[in-house]
């Protein structure tokens, strides 16, 4: 296998990496690309694969940084929990910044999303998710006003809109989630401190009460090294 161009390379980037110490910052990409005999192209595609690994981050301005060993949200997707519950189950530390809440009007794909007219005043709620000191997840929610209203948050609100919502005792009844790769764009690559164009793993969702109404429509970015998500199925016959 060593001996194809690609497979040596991403051996030789393994054992850099390996013997390189957390937090150390390793040669610009030129310099790393002359030192391993290969283009900036070729190397910058070997990095992605180890970056979605979460061995390494690379950062917009800064440069390429060993991580060392991560903390992993592992996880079944059967039942919708939070990053917060997930996280608290397994015994780790998260944390929120960047959190933005402000009122939007429905364009068309959110209209058709949360089955409401265009232009209709909705609540959008951001937020950068963190463990290690380390961002790992966008996530961004959009609600109809009547669900949630931007004056019903309390000072105190800590990013989890799922958790708002139950613990007021709303009435949530399914989800349905699309799951995708996707690169990663500009503004989500600058809030998670990652290059434009790397892959993410990429759910979007909607959530429906008791009645069958939309309540909220979510998308979620998260860099794969960090979570590991499962389907627990039973075998079948149609």
């Amino acid at each position: 296998m060593a001996n194809f161009p690609f497979q040596r390379l991403q051996v030789d980037l393994a054992a850099l990496i390996s013997r390189s110490p957390a937090g150390l910052q390793l040669p610009s990409e030129p310099n790393l690309a002359k030192q391993l005999g290969v283009s900036r192209a070729t190397l910058r595609e070997a990095m992605r694969s180890f970056e979605t690994q979460g061995l390494i981050r690379r950062r917009q301005g800064a440069g390429t940084f060993v991580v060392g060993k991560t903390q992993v949200m592992d996880s079944g997707l059967e039942v919708l929990e939070s990053l917060e519950t997930i996280a608290k189950r397994l015994g780790l530390e998260v944390s929120v910044s960047d959190l933005n809440i402000e009122t939007t009007a429905a364009d068309e794909e959110l209209a058709k999303m949360l089955d409401v007219p265009v232009g209709e005043n909705l609540t959008r709620v951001r937020r950068v998710v963190h463990t290690d000191n380390r961002p790992v997840a966008y996530l961004e929610d959009t609600l109809p006003e009547d669900v949630l209203h931007m004056d019903d948050f309390p000072v105190d609100f800590h990013g989890s809109v799922l958790d708002f919502l139950l613990d007021r005792g709303d009435s949530l009844k399914t989800s349905r989630t699309n799951v995708s790769a996707i690169g990663a764009t500009a503004e989500v690559a600058k809030a998670i401190e990652i290059q434009r164009g790397d892959v993410l793993l990429h759910f979007h969702s909607q959530l429906f009460d008791d009645r069958g109404k939309v309540v909220d429509y979510s998308l979620s970015y998260f860099i794969p090294g960090y979570f590991h998500f499962h389907i627990v199925r039973r075998v079948g016959i149609v």
